[in-house]
């Protein structure tokens, strides 16, 4: 299953530079073809310098097919760390590989990418608190030859204050779908939330009142609210407002997926999972 996350010659993917000289006067060429669909242009001033202008910006979004999952980002990201792989790849030192959709493909874990991008993006290490695959990570800092990552993997300080744990909830919405319908109708669609966390529970209870009548189900850790084919738009609404509660209680997004299924003949299943986290720190009992 291709998993989708939605925030190598080098020569297909930067511009080529194609060079004339007039003197006297500015003139500009364009490149004959680039894979990231821009023209990159090269201007002559009249002292003789070159500027080199690129309209391609580093900003462009680039997608990498690394281990079957797919990340979009920047090629100022990929080249945050010019020694690194991924630097030398996207300025052409490496050759590269696509995959039938023409995204540049990496025979790497395609999960554990996640952690290399988002240090990338930040310079921050950030990994959840029960990580358990540390040793995997190392290897693959290191094959990505990214140094500042390697140091801060064996730095032996805890990445978390020892007096602390991560409590985590996890919102799932479900929606069965009629497939023969025109346009495709709602069949029935839920709403769960999942968690440990007890004040939060009946936080939800206590302040969402509005929707009471369609809280099908509370046990323990969860509760379920069930909406019907007439106001399934209602879950849009309830959606909103518990990311917002969520968040609120210092709770900040992880993750999201997305899983498709057919169940039966006549209705598709389509699920959308978040998992929101916080630090907490430990009570001595």
């Amino acid at each position: 299953m291709l998993c989708i996350y939605t925030d190598f010659m080098i020569c297909d993917c930067l511009p080529a530079l194609c060079l004339s000289h007039q003197k006297g006067r500015l003139h500009r060429v364009s490149s004959p073809s680039t894979a990231l669909g821009k023209s990159q242009e090269v201007l002559q001033m009249e002292n003789g310098d070159w500027q080199y202008m690129i309209q391609s910006q580093m900003t462009d979004p680039v997608t990498l097919n690394v281990g079957g999952h797919l990340y979009t980002t920047s090629l100022s990201t990929l080249q945050r760390h010019p020694d690194s792989m991924l630097g030398a790849m996207f300025r052409g030192d490496f050759p590269t590989a696509r995959d039938a959709q023409g995204n540049y493909f990496i025979d790497r874990d395609g999960p554990l990418f996640r952690y290399i991008l988002n240090f990338l993006r930040t310079s921050e290490l950030t990994l959840p608190f029960d990580f358990k695959e540390m040793e995997l990570l190392r290897k693959e800092a290191d094959f990505y030859q990214i140094e500042p990552l390697i140091q801060c993997l064996s730095d032996t300080k805890p990445l978390y204050p020892l007096d602390t744990f991560e409590q985590v909830v996890e919102l799932s919405s479900t929606r069965k779908l009629s497939k023969y319908s025109n346009p495709v109708a709602v069949i029935i669609t839920q709403l769960t939330i999942t968690t440990k966390v007890h004040t939060l529970l009946e936080g939800i209870s206590n302040n969402f009142t509005r929707w009471n009548k369609h809280m099908m189900d509370t046990r323990d850790f969860q509760v379920s609210f069930t909406f019907g084919p007439c106001d399934y738009h209602q879950e849009v609404s309830l959606r909103v407002h518990l990311v917002d509660y969520i968040s609120k209680q210092g709770f900040t997004i992880r993750n999201t997926r997305v899983h498709h299924m057919s169940e039966r003949a006549n209705e598709n299943t389509v699920e959308h999972h978040w998992t929101f986290c916080r630090l907490a720190r430990k009570v001595d009992d």
